[in-house]
């Protein structure tokens, strides 16, 4: 009869099938068992690997004022730039006394009290690049042009030139020109 199992090759055939699927039973028993009895090894504890970077290499710091978080940027500046950054930072100090600092959208912004930010720093991947809010009234204009009327920017480069006098007649000019944004954005 074609297309019909003969009686007993169906029977071995049934008897097959159930063996094969205790035995699978039988051997994840087993295998669960085996694991459960082994100790696990504990993972070293993670440490906290600080900030993430961002594309660039851009720290990624949460919003916050003062000084602490500026720092905490600064610290997490990858390579070259971090000393850049902090490079930066003292040259407004010295430049501005009583600047307020802040981070913001995960950028370092410095500014004063009764005429907003002046000044922004953001890590590129290949440069830095600095904000001057009110760029177009500073003379001279730093180079670099921007989408926003008044903002101009200055791209500091590792092996790039780096004149402090010149950022810090900006840096003096802006921090008395009326500057972006208010100390709650």
């Amino acid at each position: 009869m074609p297309g019909k199992t003969p009686k007993k090759s169906a029977k071995i055939a049934k008897t097959v099938s159930k063996q094969s699927a205790a035995g699978r039973v039988a051997s994840k028993a087993a295998k669960a068992k085996k694991a459960a009895s082994k100790p696990r090894a504990k993972s070293p504890p993670r440490k906290t690997a600080g900030p993430k970077l961002l594309s660039g290499g851009n720290p990624q710091i949460a919003k916050s004022d003062g000084d602490a978080p500026v720092q905490a940027y600064i610290a997490a500046m990858p390579g070259w730039k971090q000393d850049v950054g902090r490079r930066l930072d003292a040259l407004v100090e010295r430049t501005v006394p009583g600047v307020r600092k802040a981070v913001r959208w995960n950028t370092p912004f410095y500014g004063t009290e009764s005429r907003g930010w002046f000044l922004a720093f953001h890590c590129i991947t290949k440069y830095i690049k600095v904000t001057f809010f009110a760029g177009t009234s500073l003379r001279p204009v730093p180079p670099v042009e921007s989408k926003n009327a008044g903002t101009r920017y200055f791209h500091i480069y590792e092996d790039g030139p780096f004149d402090e006098e010149l950022v810090a007649s900006w840096i003096e000019q802006a921090s008395k020109l009326p500057g972006w944004g208010s100390f709650n954005c």
